[in-house]
């Protein structure tokens, strides 16, 4: 079943979310197809201040290299969230990002079905902190990678 909306009081299931005693790093992270809208894409860019035309000019959009509207690259901050479960540990309040690289291969586009592959790749304990290592890959319904990313996130305790 494919999601299009998800949920934005991200303290709502903070009990149910995994632990650090729950990572286990190659192990893969439960995920949920998403179906990205022009509306999503839409809200996204206004909620960011980026009103660039190839989001909102279907007429612009058409006539560019692309060919038709898309999404912005970082579109995948709202992806993560939207591809992920209310228990992934990814969504627990406290989390702070302590780093990231991301490479963008192709634009997402409304109407596309998004599946994200992740992972934690390490889990270690520096200076009290509990870090995680992580890796994510956006596929649309063509299996075409959009972006991958590497991440490293510092727990709750």
């Amino acid at each position: 079943m494919t999601q299009t909306t998800f949920e934005t009081d991200f303290w709502k299931d903070a009990a149910t979310r995994k632990i650090w005693d729950d990572i286990v790093p190659g192990e893969p992270r439960k995920t949920i197809p998403y179906t990205l809208t022009l509306e999503a894409i839409q809200k996204y860019c206004r909620v960011v201040d980026d009103m660039h035309p190839l989001y909102f000019d279907e007429a612009y959009a058409l006539k560019s290299p692309y060919k038709g509207l898309i999404a912005p690259p970082a579109i995948h901050i709202l992806l993560m969230f939207a591809c992920t479960p209310t228990d992934d540990w990814m969504r627990s309040p406290g989390t702070v990002n302590a780093g990231q690289s991301w490479s963008y291969n192709i634009p997402a586009r409304p109407g596309d079905v998004i599946r994200l592959e992740a992972r934690a790749l390490d889990k270690f304990i520096r200076k009290d902190r509990l870090f995680v290592v992580h890796d994510n890959v956006f596929f649309n319904q063509n299996n075409e990678v959009i972006c991958s990313g590497r991440g490293w996130t510092i727990r709750p305790m």
